[in-house]
């Protein structure tokens, strides 16, 4: 399923949606976790996209967000990520833990063989600093996948 084209009036809905989400999702207390929380706020953010980008987001001791930051952001099929860059990033925002999703504008949700290296590459830099990361998500369109659900983190 290709991601269409959305008239100017939908990207508007979109993008209210968008900030209405993250304001909830940075009220005092708001904890990330929700599977399902966290997978409504990314569906919002990526699934509307035709091209991929990395986000991460920045979690403190308690799980709230501090930061959802698109961090690296590419093609129609790909997205060049550094596992240093991220880690750098926790460390100046002070994270406790992370989660990272990308989007397949194709529509196709499941993971690559890439992709699951860039996870383990990810969590062993990440690992070095003591930061978690609780999950990696990828957004196709409307679907999610979760690869700690998937037990492969």
């Amino acid at each position: 399923m290709l991601v269409r084209d959305f008239t100017p009036a939908e990207y508007r809905v979109i993008a209210r949606a968008k900030r209405v989400m993250k304001s909830v999702l940075r009220e005092p207390g708001q904890t990330l976790n929700s599977k399902e929380v966290v997978a409504d706020y990314l569906k919002l953010s990526l699934g509307a996209l035709s091209h991929e980008v990395f986000t991460v987001l920045f979690l403190d001791s308690r799980h709230c967000l501090i930061e959802a930051r698109e961090m690296f952001r590419g093609t129609l099929s790909q997205t060049a990520v550094y596992p240093r860059e991220v880690v750098k990033e926790a460390l100046l925002l002070d994270a406790a833990a992370v989660i990272v999703a990308h989007n397949h504008p194709s529509g196709v949700q499941e993971a690559s063989v890439a992709d699951r290296a860039l996870t383990d590459s990810l969590r062993a830099a990440l690992r070095c600093v003591d930061i978690p990361m609780l999950d990696h998500f990828i957004v196709a369109g409307t679907e999610t996948l979760s690869f700690a659900e998937r037990g492969w983190l």
